[in-house]
């Protein structure tokens, strides 16, 4: 995914303070008012409409606002990408406030999954329809394999966090939009985390970093899984921590036969990068380990 804006956004903050202000009383007296008075980045929260399933792993974190009264105020993108666009959203109560990511897929208008077969090899289409029309490239169809990759990364978010592997929190998911935890930079309050590529980390940094990825990708194989799309563009460097992200073509290593291949390229693509900042490291090596975790 590609930067829309920069990492910053003052500007964006600053509009947020445009916004109606209301106070608590006026939430219990008068709906009408408060409904004329939302603007077109705003909305209810959703979070009242979202069932158990479609929530995030218990215990919820802090910034997790689950009051029915709480609005979501929509900050501005954050990436474009060819599949899907992720925006900055606030979700805000007289009392508490929180700043989430909003990875939306786009409509069958505006996407294609030019790639996605070789993903998807080996998953399942439970309803008959829904795999005719994927197959045939029906308007309907094409907003399946929408609902499909959102569901699917909905789904590896939450076994990846619940496994500890260092990834975004999901907040909730509601048709093909998936709130997440916002990942900051801690150097630069209110910006988004680096990508691991435009970062230059010292050589006891690049050590760690190193550690974690590894340890991560161990994770995923022990899941089953291999990211399929692992690159420094995919990972985020919040401080001293590493945050992998875009996780919908998750590869499974048993059931698609381009699955150890996908895996191979996610190694070389990791240790490229950290070659190129100093750290001696062997892809070969990296892929045995892999599949030792794996079986």
């Amino acid at each position: 995914m590609q930067n829309h804006v920069e990492n910053n956004f003052p500007d964006t903050f600053e509009r947020r303070s445009a916004r109606p202000k209301l106070r608590h009383a006026d939430r219990a007296d008068d709906w009408n008012y408060l409904d004329d008075h939302l603007s077109e980045s705003q909305r209810w929260s959703t979070w009242p409409a979202t069932e158990k399933l479609m929530r995030g792993p218990l215990p919820y974190p802090e910034f997790v606002i689950e009051d029915a009264g709480a609005i979501d105020t929509e900050l501005g993108v954050l990436k474009t990408g060819k599949e899907a666009d992720v925006f900055l959203i606030e979700r805000a109560t007289s009392a508490e406030r929180a700043v989430l990511a909003a990875k939306r897929y786009r409509t069958p208008e505006q996407r294609t999954f030019t790639r996605s077969s070789i993903y998807t090899e080996g998953r399942n289409v439970k309803r008959s329809r829904d795999a005719r029309a994927i197959k045939n490239g029906s308007n309907f169809g094409r907003l399946v394999e929408a609902s499909r990759w959102a569901n699917s990364e909905w789904e590896y978010l939450r076994l990846c966090y619940e496994a500890g592997a260092p990834v975004p929190y999901p907040v909730q998911i509601m048709g093909t939009e998936i709130l997440m935890e916002f990942i900051e930079d801690p150097e630069a309050p209110g910006a988004a985390a680096p990508r691991l590529q435009h970062v230059r980390p010292k050589p006891d940094l690049l050590g760690r970093y190193w550690e974690q990825l590894v340890e991560a990708m161990k994770i995923l194989a022990r899941l089953g899984f291999a990211h399929g799309d692992l690159s420094p563009y995919n990972v985020l460097a919040a401080g001293d921590r590493l945050v992998v992200i875009d996780l919908p073509q998750f590869v499974d290593l048993a059931g698609n036969e381009r699955g150890i291949e996908l895996l191979q390229r996610d190694c070389q693509n990791i240790c490229v990068w950290f070659r190129s900042r100093g750290l001696n490291v062997d892809d070969e090596e990296l892929l045995a380990e892999l599949i030792a975790e794996a079986w």
